[in-house]
C-alpha cells in the first residue's frame, strides 16, 4: 500500500492546542457497522456492558525535554526517547553540528552529562550525578509536548497531558485517549461491571512521526517496552469465555496486547511480562486480542492513522475522518475521540499460556 492513501486533509484550526475545560468533557464518534453517531465522551457507559475489559496504559509522562550546551558554547536541545537505567538514557540531541562521543554537555544549567556514543539515530548520554536520572528530569526537565502545539508546556500542561491513572514513568509522549478519563467515570465502569485493567507501554517520539517511505511496508518502527501484568491477561481471558469485550484504550494499550499475543510461537496467546516491540499494524492484520478500539483523531499519514483503519476497515475509517473534520471535532492529543465498535478480523483466542485466575479490576 502507498502512504499517500492515507492522506486527508486537516483544516489547522481543527488542531487541539489545549485540553477541553474539563476532563470528559469532549465529542465521542462512535463508528459500528458502518454507522456513524456524533455522542458525547460521558456516553461511554452507555457503550460497554458487564463482563467488558477496558485496558489502560498507565504509563507516565516524564519531563524529557532539556535544553544547554555543548563543552564548545554551542547550544543544544535534548529529548531523552529513553531511560536505560538510573544513569543511561537514549536521546535526540539537535545541535548545529552532532556532538561526539566523550564528549562533555551541560544541560540545564545544572547537569554535567557525557556522550557515550551513537545508537542509530539516538545518542547514548550518561548523567553524572549520582542521583536517579528520573528524578533529576523531574526536577530539571520539561514535559515535551507533541510538536503541533505550538505554546510551551505550563502549569496546566502538566496536570492535563497525563492520564489519572498514571503510574509507570518512562513514556516521552502521553497516551491520549485515556486523558478523556477522570477518577468519577472510571470509577462510573467499575460500578457496571466493567473490569478496568492495565498495561504499560512507555510511548517514544516516534509515535509523531509521519511515514516518509513512498510504500508503507518500507517504514521502520521505532522500538517501544511494554509490560502486560497477569491480573490483566487474566481479565482478558475471563471476558473472552464469557462474551465481553476487550476494549483497548489507545493505540499503545492496543500494541501491547498484540505484540504480546505475537511473542510467542505463533499460538496467538496472551504472553505475561515484559517486551520489546516494534509491531507495525496495517490494513489485513488479524488482530487477535482487541475487540473495540477508544482512541484520538491521528495525524494524516502516521502509523497511527494506519493501524485505525487496520481496525476498523479502511474506507469506514476514512469516511469517520471526512466526517470528523466535517463536523469540526477537535484533532490530536488534546482532541476528541472516537470508539470503534468492532473490528475488521481477529484470531482470538480464549486462554492465556499461565492459567486462568479470577482477575482482580486494579
Amino acid at each position: 500500500m502507498r502512504t499517500d492513501e492515507f492522506d486527508f486533509a486537516l483544516p489547522e484550526r481543527l488542531i487541539a492546542q489545549y485540553p477541553p475545560e474539563q476532563r470528559g468533557s469532549s465529542r465521542l464518534l462512535y463508528a459500528h457497522g458502518g454507522v456513524l453517531e456524533d455522542r458525547r465522551f460521558a456516553d461511554l457507559l452507555q457503550l460497554v456492558w458487564t463482563g467488558d475489559v477496558l485496558v489502560l496504559n498507565d504509563t507516565r509522562v516524564i519531563k524529557a525535554r532539556l535544553f544547554g550546551e555543548k563543552a564548545s558554547g554551542g547550544k543544544i536541545e535534548v529529548l531523552i526517547e529513553r531511560v536505560l537505567n538510573e544513569h543511561e538514557v537514549l536521546a535526540q540531541v539537535r545541535a548545529s553540528k552532532s556532538p561526539k562521543a566523550e564528549s562533555h554537555l551541560l544541560l540545564a544549567g545544572a547537569l554535567q552529562v557525557e556522550v557515550l556514543g551513537r545508537a542509530g539515530e539516538f545518542f547514548r548520554l550518561r548523567f553524572a550525578a549520582a542521583e536517579n536520572v528520573l528524578d533529576l528530569l523531574e526536577r530539571y526537565g520539561q514535559l515535551p509536548l507533541p510538536p503541533y502545539i505550538t505554546h510551551a508546556a505550563d502549569a496546566e500542561d502538566e496536570q492535563r497531558y497525563q492520564t489519572v491513572f498514571a503510574r509507570a514513568a518512562g513514556a516521552v509522549a502521553a497516551p491520549t485517549a485515556g486523558l478523556h478519563f477522570d477518577d468519577a467515570m472510571l470509577q462510573a465502569l467499575r460500578d457496571k461491571g466493567v473490569w478496568i485493567v492495565y498495561v504499560t507501554l512507555h510511548v517514544g517520539a516516534g509515535t509523531f512521526q509521519p511515514v516518509r517511505a513512498e510504500l508503507i511496508r518500507e517504514h521502520a518502527m521505532h522500538s517501544e517496552c511494554y509490560e502486560i501484568p497477569q491480573a490483566t491477561a487474566d481479565a482478558i481471558a475471563q471476558a473472552h469465555d464469557t462474551g465481553g469485550k476487550v476494549i483497548a484504550v489507545g493505540t499503545t494499550s492496543l500494541r501491547a496486547l498484540e505484540s504480546a499475543a505475537h511473542k510467542n510461537d505463533g499460538s496467538g496467546e496472551l504472553q505475561v511480562g515484559m517486551g520489546e516491540t516494534r509491531i507495525f499494524i496495517t490494513p489485513g492484520y488479524r488482530f487477535r486480542v482487541v475487540d473495540r478500539l477508544l482512541t484520538n483523531f491521528h495525524l494524516p499519514r502516521s502509523t497511527l492513522l494506519m493501524l485505525v483503519c487496520a481496525f476498523g476497515g479502511m474506507e469506514q475509517m476514512l469516511a469517520a475522518y471526512r466526517h470528523a473534520v466535517e463536523k469540526e471535532y477537535r484533532f490530536f492529543s488534546y482532541g476528541d475521540a472516537m470508539l470503534i465498535g468492532g473490528r475488521a478480523g481477529s484470531t482470538r483466542r480464549h486462554k492465556t499460556m499461565s492459567g486462568g485466575a479470577r482477575p482482580t479490576t486494579e
